[in-house]
This record gives structure tokens, sequence and C-alpha cells, in this order.
């Protein structure tokens, strides 16, 4: 059976200068979705694009054939700019581009009814609570198909009919080529509708989906919310039914490309984005967004943000800390509140736990960085590198100005400002020396102190 995708809309109501299918649901762009869903049942799979088509082209696949309705008029019309695509000897599947909740196993059970049937089209329908804005099916006295009618015609039948038309066919190709030329578009809006095939062909079999939330389409932005959070569900169901602990999953983001082992724990307002992968055992949260990093086992990360970091096994992370692209954390580094690490390796249990920025920087293990150091890596021109030792231990208030390499077991002075190598097994102290002249100030003090008694 093959596919074909229609997703040359405007989509006018999105307000945006982006096409409607590119909009992305839990980090995939809504088309790609679709895509996915059809893949287990098509051999071969062509989209219909229009507005934007040349972004669009940039998120599919190679082997998607791709076909270009330069007018939009109706869903008929797009379907006969692929005629090409459709072969009378095989099956075709019709899909909007614009329903990302559509589930693969939906379309595999519609795909064993229409081969059981054997009709000319089968048509998926389900029924809503409240089907505002969606045709209705019609069945005869005996259940089976009568006809479809759009929102705007329903005064005409009993205004209780819920069973609508999802869009989503199965064509027997033969059957679509008959019928297609005889579609017109004498209505008011001078459009073809494919649903006028469904009353051309000879056999029509529905198959009622169960769930009606695969066939949301999406049309504003509301919707396109709506759709994110019941995709988002239907992540963190998975992962809990996997082993992951999901303290809140109404208020946690988790793309779909995201990987959490068991027994790591996540909390709310969390955000795991991108290809991020988190190992077993973790703690994960509250208040923090981790985007295309990679953690390992028994790690913690609370309320910070994580961007392209590699975070080994046993690191604690936080709280309010912010890693950039390029950070390496090996195991049972410690890094905390307010510290900021860029394009930097830090080997096995150093720790910086306090107000740091380290960038361009590769630190040995068991270093102990105090609160307030820097690297000044910038001069203005050119991004330079530190290079620090294991066993170093660094005071509070430092700046470390690159180039500049510390060398192992040695200690650097609370206050220092480093400009030059330190040899191994050194005390590197460079700051002004203190100079103390009593009484400075004491006559100053004894005239303020007078003044404030007079004025009472």
């Amino acid at each position: 059976m093959k596919c074909l995708v229609l997703a040359a809309g405007i989509g006018k109501r999105m307000k945006s200068r982006y096409s409607k299918v590119l909009h992305p649901v839990c980090g995939r762009p809504m088309i790609e979705w679709v895509l996915r869903a059809v893949q287990s049942v098509a051999s071969e799979i062509a989209v219909v694009l229009g507005h934007g088509a040349d972004e669009v082209r940039t998120v599919l696949p190679q082997n998607i054939k791709v076909f270009i309705q330069s007018q939009q008029l109706g869903t008929a019309h797009a379907v006969m700019c692929a005629k090409q695509f459709v072969s009378p000897a095989e099956d075709l599947l019709v899909v909007y581009g614009d329903t990302p909740l559509l589930r693969s196993e939906t379309l595999e059970k519609c795909l064993k009814v229409h081969r059981r049937e054997k009709p000319d089209v089968t048509i998926i329908s389900t029924r809503m609570s409240d089907p505002s804005g969606y045709g209705r099916v019609v069945r005869d006295g005996c259940g089976s198909f009568q006809q479809v009618i759009e929102e705007r015609d329903i005064e005409e039948f009993d205004r209780s009919l819920n069973e609508v038309n999802t869009g989503v066919y199965i064509f027997r190709g033969a059957a679509l080529l008959e019928c297609l030329p005889k579609v017109t578009n004498n209505n008011s809006q001078q459009e073809y509708y494919l649903t006028d095939v469904l009353h051309k062909v000879r056999k029509v079999t529905i198959f009622e989906a169960e769930d009606s939330q695969e066939f949301l389409g999406v049309n504003t932005r509301v919707q396109l919310a709506e759709a994110e959070r019941i995709m988002r569900m239907r992540i963190c169901e998975r992962m809990m039914l996997q082993g992951v602990t999901i303290v809140d999953p109404n208020n946690t983001y988790i793309d779909d490309d995201v990987v959490v082992g068991r027994d790591t724990t996540i909390y709310p307002m969390t955000f795991l984005m991108g290809r991020t992968v988190v190992g077993e055992g973790c703690s994960i949260g509250p208040m923090t967004r981790i985007k295309d990093c990679k953690i390992g086992d028994d790690a913690t990360v609370i309320s910070s943000d994580c961007v392209g970091a590699e975070i080994s096994d046993g690191v604690t992370v936080g709280p309010f800390a912010r890693l950039r692209e390029g950070t390496v954390l090996k195991r049972d580094v410690k890094i905390g509140n307010f510290v900021e690490v860029k394009k930097s390796v830090l080997n096995k249990g150093t720790k910086a736990q306090h107000l740091a920025y380290l960038g361009d920087s590769t630190i040995g293990k068991g270093v102990n960085i105090g609160a307030g150091t820097i690297t000044c890596n910038f001069d203005g021109v050119n991004k330079n590198p530190t290079v620090i030792e294991d066993n170093v231990f660094v005071g509070s208030n430092t700046s470390l100005v690159a180039p500049v390499k510390i060398g192992n077991n040695s200690v650097v002075g609370a206050g220092s400002v480093i400009t030059k190598d330190v040899p191994p097994h050194s005390l590197a102290i460079g700051r002004a020396r203190q100079v103390i002249k009593e009484g400075r100030f004491l006559k100053k003090h004894e005239r303020r102190m007078g003044d404030a008694i007079s004025e009472k």
C-alpha cells in the first residue's frame, strides 16, 4: 500500500510565517509524526506540498516523493496533483500532515478491515463528545455508510450525530482514479473535495477508531498546545511503564527522542529536550532544563540549565548551575550553585561548589575551585585555554588569566590574579601586599561622632 500525505495548506489561523506542518510537537515537526505513523503500513510515501514547500522539504527523508499543489483548490485537487503517484493496482492511504497524534496501530487495524472487506474505500471515523467543525458520517438503517455531510449543512440532519469523518481514507487505487475526474467544484468554496469521491464509489466501509484524540487537526496555536499536551502525556506514560518515576506528569516536558533509564526520578517543571540521554538511578529537577545532554547513572541535576554537556556517573549539578556546550564532567564531579562551565573538561572528583566561571579549561582530578574563581579565557580576539592539573587547590576570588597552567598539587592563594604558569607543588599568590596604617581615620571618626551629637 502507498501513502499520500496532504500538507499543502497555508494554515492562516496559525498566524505564522512558517508552514503549519513544521510547527513542533514534543521536539518533532508535526509532519514528521505523521510520517512515522504511516511507515508501518506504507511501502512508499509521497507528500503534497504548497505553502512553504522549500522549508518543508528540509525535514523530509530523502526517500519521500514530493508533489506541488501551487493553488490550494481543495483536498481532491491535492490528490489530483499527485495523480501519477496513484497506482490502479495498489491501495492508497490518504492522511493529513497536521494530525501528529495519529497512531500506527490504528492504521494497521484499519488496513486489516480494508483487506478483509475489499471496498473501494475505507473511511476512518470516530465519535466525539463535541464534534464541532468536523463533517459527520451518516449511516443507513443497517449501520452501513450512507454519506458524509459537512458541518455547515448539519441543520438538515439530527444535530445529535457525533460520528465524525476524520479525513483518513484507504482507497482502492483503480476506484480513486476512476472517480477523481468526476469531482466538481460546484460549491460555495469552489473547491474540489475528496469527500465527494465517497459518494461516487460503489462500496464504502467504515472503520470506527476508539481514540478520537488521534484525529485532532492542528489549525491554531490553541490546538497545537492541546496536541503537545496529549503527546507529552503519552511520552510520560511510556516512560513510567518502563520504570521511570515522574512525580507530576502534568508539569514535566519530555521530547520524543529523549531516553531515560529506570529508577530515575524526574521532578516537576523539568524539561528534557532534543537527544538527551539520562542513565539509571538519577535525580533530575525540579525546575531544570536539559537539552542534547548525555547523563550517566546515579547523577543529580537540580534547578539548572544544561545544553550539550556530558555528565558522568555520580556527578552532582546545581542548584542554579549552567552547563554549556562542550562541557564534560567526569565521575563524581560536583558543580554547585551559580557555577557556569563552558567547553571544559573536569576530571574525577573535582569540585566547583560556588559562584565560578570555568571556560575553555582542562581541569584534573581532585581539584578544588574556590568561590568566585573565574578563568579569564577571552582576550578580546581569541579564546585561550586554562590547564589545572591534579589535586590543585584554587582559593576563593581568584582570576586565572589564560593562557595559563597550574601544575599538580599546587595551591593558589585566595584573591590572586594568576598570569603566569605555576610549577607543580607550588604556592602561587598574585595579589598586592596588604598595608595597614593604624589610626589613620580615628580623627575623622571622632569628628563625625561630634557632628552627630551636636545635631541632636
